[in-house]
């Protein structure tokens, strides 16, 4: 976390909260990839598409290493992941659940 030695003038709660209100305003999957290619660096985003690429495997219960060989991800990065399946607030587990409703429905629409 980036400390810094001025106080901004918006707070950072307020900032994120901010933020999290664009994401949600955002209209389709273009309008956020646009987005996220805009606000984030290459690298940033790698890492965001790295961590978001392991977590259904990690659901699925295939071993660190497995998920390596599949996904090109560091065991770093897949064990960083795992730890807030496990201990974190609870966004992937929301976002998985919402990412497989959406596979199911859209499923049910193909013939």
């Amino acid at each position: 976390m980036k400390r810094r030695s001025l106080d901004p003038e918006t707070p950072i709660e307020d900032a994120e909260l901010g933020l999290c209100a664009v994401l949600l305003s955002l209209k389709g999957v273009e309008e956020m990839d646009a987005f996220l290619r805009d606000l984030c660096t290459p690298a940033e985003l790698e890492v965001l598409v790295d961590r978001w690429r392991v977590v259904p495997h990690l659901l699925d219960g295939i071993s660190y290493r497995e998920i390596h060989e599949r996904t090109a991800v560091s065991i770093t990065t897949i064990g960083r992941v795992a730890r807030f399946l496990n201990q974190g607030n609870g966004g992937y587990l929301a976002a998985a659940a919402r990412a497989s409703r959406r596979r199911a429905a859209a499923n049910k629409v193909r013939p």
